[in-house]
């Protein structure tokens, strides 16, 4: 059965994307550095690994903030997975010939089309707020965040608005990448 799991690179200090965050600077200033460790270079190792596996998912959940800036993947992520896209607005004119791409404003429906399509894959969760909502629903199964050794000061946090809530995580694995980068992967417990 297919899980619902967020990927996410985070500098040390719980920021995903650094300050000043525009249409034209997406990843805010020095966010691009949470972003080098899947692109080492070189084949095999840790971060190839965890690499190959989140791109093997079957299916995507992401919120339009994420999916906007990044021009939509091109309207295929991976290989021509359903991608389900959370927002307010109805669909960019520039989605329409890219029949893998769904937009709507239902997580819940969002998350159940996903987990059907991904048949025994996982579900890749895309993006803070969509994480957020997830995790604050139950809906969110686990937690995979790619630590990088960096210190941003400031920027944009993963785990800003969950609320007093206390959620506890059942540690699965950590793996030692390449450049530092320590991929921590937890289960929801509910």
């Amino acid at each position: 059965m297919s899980s619902t799991v967020l990927y996410m690179s985070m500098s040390l200090d719980g920021f995903i994307a650094g300050p000043n965050e525009t249409p034209d600077n997406p990843l805010g200033d020095g966010g691009e550095r949470l972003h080098e460790w899947p692109f080492p270079g070189t084949e095999g190792g840790m971060n190839r690994q965890v690499y190959d596996e989140f791109m093997s998912t079957g299916a995507i959940v992401a919120g339009s903030g994420s999916f906007e800036p990044a021009g939509g993947w091109g309207g295929d992520h991976h290989d021509g997975v359903p991608i389900y896209i959370l927002s307010r607005h109805p669909a960019p004119t520039w989605t329409a010939n890219w029949p893998a791409v769904h937009y709507g404003n239902d997580l819940e429906g969002a998350m159940r089309n996903a987990k059907r399509a991904a048949g025994d894959k996982n579900v890749l969760v895309h993006g803070a707020s969509t994480a957020q909502r997830a995790l604050t629903a139950g809906l969110l199964d686990e937690l995979e965040i790619h630590l990088i050794p960096v210190i941003l000061g400031e920027g944009r946090r993963l785990f800003e608005h969950l609320g007093a809530e206390q959620r506890e995580l059942e540690r699965i694995r950590v793996l030692e990448g390449e450049g530092g980068v320590t991929h921590l992967r937890y289960r929801v417990r509910l």
